[in-house]
């Protein structure tokens, strides 16, 4: 998408309220990845500035920008927080409810790590090797059969002899559609299984859509919640293999090991370089016309890119975050309130 500046005919839209009777503190959902950075903002925020601690809660990429498009009005949240880039269709969403004025912010990148219990066996994955573990079913000999492998030694044979018990993100969380598209539909494609579709005459979206199918026979589990839900999980059964954001396991190494992936280590130095092949960027979400309303909004969100928060040296990549090597550009769409757009 274009991109356009915000003028003082799309500024004014249609809060039904003056910023006198608004609401006084920022509100904020979305991403579970994108919580724990944003609640750190959000404290020191508080502390530091002469404006009431903003209220941040989690729910899930999607579910957080179906809140954020619901309309425009301090009943309704300032900004979205999310671990993917925000979808046509949900812009369209916003843009029906009046939601016209998005600035989209990268607030830097994380990787999706797959780590296990500590004192567990260690693993070395490719995508293909989570996608045969996985997947609903696999395109053999030129047809496609249910996928029973049970143990991770049948998947590799190289692995253990350990149950395949994986804890993924549920469907409504950012991580799921990275995890499916850099994982599994990769994988498929590394083993040729989805060339071998196409070879057979499968088109290429029901090729892809069959690829990225995740079994539904107990091997695999969706988690609805955040993080801490994925880590009871293994608490509870130390075969299982958990899905998680790089700065939760390095938050975690008491309790996890993490696995490498194509043999790269995740860490903020193999992201940042580009190596580590499951990273993706994270993204809050701002309704520009809330902004000079809801007391704080624009200043919350230039000093969540600020180059002491934000920054290589900042609170944010103390905790795992890799930061935008264009954080400058992304500080001047937050201060120069760019929107997104279809315009030119």
């Amino acid at each position: 998408m274009s991109i356009m500046k915000l003028t003082a005919t799309t500024a004014a839209i249609a809060l039904t309220t003056t910023a006198a009777f608004a609401r006084d503190n920022v509100q904020v959902a979305g991403s579970s990845t994108v919580l724990p950075y944003a609640s750190i903002v959000a404290e020191v925020f508080g502390e530091n500035f002469d404006f009431p601690t903003p209220v941040i809660e989690s729910g899930g990429s999607s579910a957080g920008l179906k809140r954020f498009c619901e309309g425009v009005g301090e009943n309704t949240i300032d900004i979205a927080n999310a671990s993917r880039a925000i979808r046509p269709a949900e812009v369209e969403a916003c843009a029906a409810a009046g939601v016209t004025d998005i600035i989209e912010v990268r607030i830097g990148y994380d990787g999706i790590v797959f780590a296990s219990d500590i004192n567990g066996n260690a693993f070395e994955f490719t995508p293909e090797d989570w996608y045969k573990a996985l997947a609903a079913e696999h395109f053999i000999d030129g047809e496609l059969v249910p996928n029973t492998l049970s143990n991770w030694n049948e998947v590799n044979p190289d692995f253990p002899d350990q149950p395949i018990q994986a804890f993924i993100p549920g469907t409504k969380h950012g991580t799921r559609e990275v995890f499916e598209e850099k994982v599994i539909l990769a994988g498929c494609e590394d083993g040729g299984f989805f060339q071998a579709m196409l070879d057979a005459g499968v088109d290429e979206d029901t090729a892809e859509g069959t690829c990225m199918a995740i079994r539904t026979d107990g091997r695999s589990v969706d988690i609805d919640g955040d993080y801490t839900e994925t880590l009871a999980r293994i608490d509870a059964d130390n075969n299982g293999i958990g899905v998680f954001g790089l700065s939760f396991y390095e938050n975690n190494t008491n309790k996890l090991q993490v696995a490498t992936m194509n043999g790269v280590v995740p860490t903020t130095e193999s992201i940042a370089a580009g190596d580590y092949p499951v990273s993706r960027p994270l993204y809050f979400y701002i309704k520009a016309a809330h902004i000079g309303v809801i007391p704080g909004l624009k200043e919350f969100a230039e000093f969540f890119v600020s180059d002491e928060i934000a920054g290589p040296d900042g609170p944010l990549a103390e905790y795992g975050l890799v930061s935008d090597p264009e954080l400058a550009d992304v500080q001047e769409t937050v201060a120069d309130e760019v929107v997104m757009g279809s315009g030119t």
